[in-house]
This record gives structure tokens, sequence and C-alpha cells, in this order.
């Protein structure tokens, strides 16, 4: 298709805007894939050069783009993300969704992955996240090729896969958690970041590609929390943003999407 692109445009003589959204260099290590790296940045220099102008989602994306010298800085442009903010809301926390989610122990704290489970999700980390948090249950919602190795993983600890989850069950599912967890650092921005912050919901993420884009310094330990995996303790970052609540959560994306006065 983008050969396809690149060969009509080039015919009639008409610009070419391409965007970029798969930060495949960002995946290859997570799969020993490292000596792919170079031929990986020479075919995506190769086809954004070939494009007027390339939409990057992040900041941290038009870094890397730069660092690689893929095209030059000028033919680059931020190209902001948003969400539909009556699809993901915190209207759709329902108590039968959080039943569901919890393993039948509503009363307990919930974390909420929603995601593709891919090897380059770092969803391992997560297992280590619950060994230090006892009491707390945690839901991925999603499928991938990592959900059979995520499963046996998780044996006997308290954790629900639900699968793929659609239209209003999955807002329920968004807004029916404590808080989200993202380790993903691959992310060329972290739309599922958005969708929880949207329904309400505090996020815990990696602070690595895009997602800094999303929550700003001055809103950290109160909406949400960064971190690195290396150092991260999980019980303050989450007893923090826990005791904040939805209501700091929403009203901060409310503010940032016009939604209030």
């Amino acid at each position: 298709m983008v050969f396809g692109a690149l060969a009509i445009a080039k015919m009639i003589s008409v610009p070419l805007v391409m965007s970029y959204h798969t930060h495949l260099p960002a995946y290859l290590p997570g799969y020993n894939l490292n000596w792919l790296l170079g031929p990986t940045w020479s075919l995506i220099r190769c086809l954004h050069r070939s494009a007027d102008l390339t939409l990057v989602p992040s900041v941290a994306i038009a870094e890397d783009f730069e660092t690689a010298k893929v095209v030059p800085a000028n033919r680059v442009r931020l190209w902001n993300k948003g969400v539909d903010s009556e699809s993901f809301h915190p209207k759709f926390r329902r108590h039968e969704m959080r039943i569901k989610l919890s393993g039948g122990e509503p009363e307990k704290p919930l974390i909420i992955h929603v995601g593709r489970f891919g090897r380059e999700k770092n969803l391992d980390f997560l297992k280590r996240v619950m060994e230090k948090l006892p009491g707390v249950r945690i839901a991925f919602v999603g499928d991938g090729p990592y959900r059979a190795e995520l499963e046996k993983m998780f044996t006997g600890m308290p954790a629900v896969f639900t699968g793929m989850l659609q239209g209003e069950e999955l807002s329920q599912a968004y807004a029916s958690g404590d808080v989200f967890a993202m380790p993903s650092e691959s992310e060329t921005l972290g739309q599922v970041v958005l969708e929880s912050m949207a329904s309400g919901v505090p996020v815990v993420a990696a602070r690595a590609g895009g997602i800094p884009d999303i929550i700003p310094k001055d809103k950290e330990g109160k909406t949400s929390f960064l971190f690195t995996p290396e150092n991260c303790d999980w019980r303050t970052a989450s007893k923090t943003i826990r005791n904040e609540h939805y209501s700091t959560a929403t009203l901060y994306w409310q503010k940032k999407t016009g939604r209030t006065g």
C-alpha cells in the first residue's frame, strides 16, 4: 500500500504526506533482533524521504527521527491525537463489570491493563508488580500473540483475562478499575492512556516513548504517575494517585478537552 501511494503520488505529481505509528526499532530488542536495527532504520529513511511531510504522534518520535537522521526537521510535524470522550467516560463505571474484572472480589484494589499482548509491551513487568502488592487484583483486557505465555506466567495469581472487549463493555472495563497500568516502553503515543484518563481512572505508566506527552510533569502524582521499570515504588505510586481518586483525573481531562468552564 505504501509503495503504491508513492508511485501514484509521483505519477500524478501531488504532494505526499505520511504518518508514522508503529515504532519498530523499539520493538526489536525485545525479540533479540538488534541486528535488524540498522536495516529497519534504513527502510524508514527510504520511505519517509520519499514523502513531502511526515506526521508523528509525539515529541519523542520526532526526536528519534532527528537522532536517526530520517528526514530534515522541517519535514516533520506533530499530529496530536484525541479520544472519544463520550465513549470513554466515568459514567460507564459498573459494579457488575468490577465483579467480573476482579474475579469476584470487587472490594479489592483493581489494576487494569488494556491493549495488544505482545512481547514488546513489557507485560511480564506486571508480574513483579503484583508480587509486591498483596491483596491487589489485576485484569488484562485484550488479546495478542503473547497471551498464552502471559496467562501461564500469572497462573495462581489474582489475574483475570477477559479477551477482546468492544463497545460499552470496553468502556465499562476502563471506568471500573482503580488504576490503569501501562509498562510498555515502545509506545509512539499510548492511546489507551488517553482512554483511561478520559474514563476518570489514574494511570501508572512507563516514562518512555510518547507517554510523557500525555502526562505533564505538573500532573505526576495527581492524575497519573510515570516510572522507570528499574526504579518504581508501586505501593507509593498506586496509593498516591488512588487517594486523589477519580475526581482529580476526571477534572484534569475535562479541562484539557474544554468540557468545563
